[in-house]
């Protein structure tokens, strides 16, 4: 059997690697965000499920982070998934997105679309997923 091939994430670097117990991980948290605590304007409504998606490829002279989020997010990828991969903690890196949302570089999307959120959740999924969580 040959080995499945397709692109794979980098791991996250150890630039981005979150670090609460350590005063410097604070300190660093505090440089990337330039002192903000929250996210403001449209970024406000982003939660763990939004998703993300890379308008532009990075470009020279922008912040490592803000790169890191546009190669990952070539693809949509959520609020949460990002988070683990580059390792940051929700509220650090809903600022690093109103960033790139206020620039347009990047586009949050919602992960139902408007018209299949009156319907509620597709059953058929949700049993799918637990037949295979029982399967385990």
């Amino acid at each position: 059997m040959s080995a499945r091939s397709g692109p794979t994430d980098p791991p996250p670097s150890p630039r981005l690697r979150s670090n609460w117990g350590d005063p410097q991980g604070l300190e660093r948290y505090y440089v990337l965000t330039g002192g903000r605590s929250g996210p403001a304007g449209s970024a406000s409504s982003l939660d763990v499920a939004t998703l993300i998606v890379s308008r532009t490829a990075p470009v020279p002279g922008l912040q490592h982070e803000h790169e890191e989020i546009l190669r990952r997010c070539r693809e949509p990828l959520s609020v949460a998934e990002l988070g683990a991969h580059l390792g940051l903690p929700f509220n650090i890196l809903a600022v690093l997105l109103t960033d790139l949302l206020e620039a347009d570089r990047v586009e949050a999307r919602d992960p139902v679309p408007a018209h299949d959120a009156r319907r509620g959740p597709d059953l058929a999924l949700l049993e799918e997923v637990l037949s295979g969580l029982e399967r385990l």
